[in-house]
């Protein structure tokens, strides 16, 4: 009885203190924007992911003919303007959703913060013959990546020339967009743009800041003489801080904000202990109901992502190691590894129920889940089996993505098996398959391993679960064989 109430006091204080608080932020104007404008991006995200692996397919003689034919050239081109541009993407959907949510014309608020993103970076980048100089530099290749002139004869060459020419050859290339901004180093700064473009344009459509005309105009000519205003303010204020960085701190807004925000906090996402809170909490929200994949997902996506982005790139030179700065805990380890076979990684459930279950209760839930456990989808078990708000199976449904996280963090950061690619696998994507998608064969072998765990971790706890319901479904059937013999006797 003591026991009883212990876990109904528990399970009060989580349902009255714990969860108010947090649906209270989750459900802000702003979380909802940053959840659902981020979809926006992730079409162009996984079909970038498709280019990236085709310009640099791990197969050396397959990579080295597809430079030579010139087709990696056409696919990283595909690359850079889809996946490559993925923060200008979000500052664009958040933008949107946040205005549409509020019940306005959306798409001039988007792109109102396009180009507010845009006009608060630098538009210049560095002259390639600045990094292509010296023993460090890259040296200057061909079209097929092979180095022609070697960053020490670049260099001696240069150092012939006039000082001024010298100058002129080396100084910043202006007048241009650094996508360099555009990608992953920039996505706090989109994110942040969108919401604040979105709260802002709402509020002054809501105001009354806007040119009305008469009712005989067509709606989509009135709509951008609505938007004028507003946009006219947001973009001059952006300016305005365009001009102050510029002036007193020699930086821009994006470059402070990556320095100051965005890579404390990719550091932190991407180590043992971030992976070991997300792990943690996805099925914590998830046992009392709330669905938890949700929640930390837009939380963690504009952390994870850019780590994706990082990996990307590094893949991308080659140079996809630890060493070099690759992210262990990305928006693929998430998806792949704490959320694989549906949150709580449950295939050890599945497979229970499949060879060993004796309750129709678990037989016929297990039918049920089989299929879409292979697509990553365990709600049939989150209420049907159920799993929320079970004691039974609390401790392996929060136990298994904590294992599997902090394992996974461990063999990848000790070089058992590679860092993730940053080719961007949809959820959706089935177990293995994903594995070798993400970071190869190696990865999909671990994979196979991380399906074993959850198999050894749920089964003992299921069995006992299992004997639970059998004797339940026994008793239930005694009591109305009984029920109908005491009725026939009348």
């Amino acid at each position: 009885m003591d026991n009883t109430q212990s876990k109904s006091a528990f399970s009060n204080f989580i349902n009255n203190k714990i969860l108010p608080p947090v649906m209270k932020f989750v459900n802000t104007k702003p979380v909802k924007a940053l959840q659902d404008g981020m979809v926006y991006a992730l079409p162009f995200i996984i079909i970038g992911s498709v280019f990236l692996i085709l310009s640099n397919i791990p197969i050396p003689a397959v990579a080295a003919a597809m430079k030579a034919s010139g087709w990696a050239a056409f696919f990283n081109q595909a690359y850079t303007v889809t996946f490559g541009i993925m923060a200008l993407w979000a500052a664009v959907g958040i933008a949107y959703v946040y205005v549409r949510n509020e019940g306005y014309e959306a798409l001039p608020a988007g792109l109102t913060s396009m180009a507010t993103f845009l006009l608060l970076q630098t538009l210049n980048i560095a002259n390639p013959l600045v990094g292509a100089m010296g023993k460090a530099g890259t040296g200057i290749t061909n079209a097929a990546g092979k180095t022609v002139m070697s960053g020490t004869a670049v260099a001696a060459n240069i150092d012939k020339l006039p000082h001024a020419l010298q100058g002129f050859l080396t100084s910043p290339v202006t007048g241009v967009i650094n996508i360099t901004w555009l990608g992953g180093q920039g996505m706090i700064a989109a994110i942040l743009c969108g919401i604040l473009v979105g709260w802002a344009y709402s509020a002054m459509i809501r105001k009354g800041w806007k040119i009305t005309l008469p009712e005989q105009v067509p709606s989509s000519v009135a709509n951008q003489f609505t938007a004028m205003i507003p946009a006219g303010v947001i973009l001059i204020v952006a300016m305005l801080i365009y001009a102050a960085f510029s002036a007193f701190g020699n930086t821009d807004v994006l470059q402070l904000i990556y320095k100051l925000l965005q890579t404390p906090l990719q550091g932190l996402s991407d180590s043992f202990g971030g992976a070991v809170i997300i792990a943690f909490l996805v099925p914590f929200f998830w046992f009392f109901g709330v669905h938890g994949g949700l929640i930390m997902g837009g939380i963690t996506s504009g952390i994870l992502i850019p780590n994706t982005f990082d990996n990307a790139a590094l893949y991308k030179a080659g140079k996809l190691t630890i060493a070099q700065g690759a992210h262990v805990v990305t928006n693929e380890f998430y998806n792949n590894f704490i959320n694989l076979t549906g949150s709580g990684i449950t295939l050890g459930l599945v497979v229970f129920t499949l060879v060993a279950a004796h309750s129709v209760q678990f037989k016929t839930i297990g039918k049920i889940e089989f299929v879409p456990a292979l697509f990553n989808i365990n709600e049939p078990f989150l209420f049907g089996l159920p799993i929320v708000m079970n004691p039974f199976l609390a401790i392996p449904f929060f136990l298994t993505p904590v294992i599997v996280a902090a394992s996974t963090y461990l063999v990848i950061r000790f070089g058992i098996v590679p860092p993730l690619n940053g080719f961007a696998a949809p959820w959706t994507t089935p177990a293995i398959i994903s594995g070798f998608l993400i970071g190869g064969w190696k990865m999909a072998i671990w994979q196979t391993i991380t399906l074993l765990m959850s198999v050894g971790i749920y089964f003992p706890f299921a069995k006992k679960y299992d004997a639970i319901l059998t004797k339940q479904e026994h008793d239930k059937a005694v009591a109305e064989a009984a029920a109908g013999n005491a009725e026939a006797a009348k």
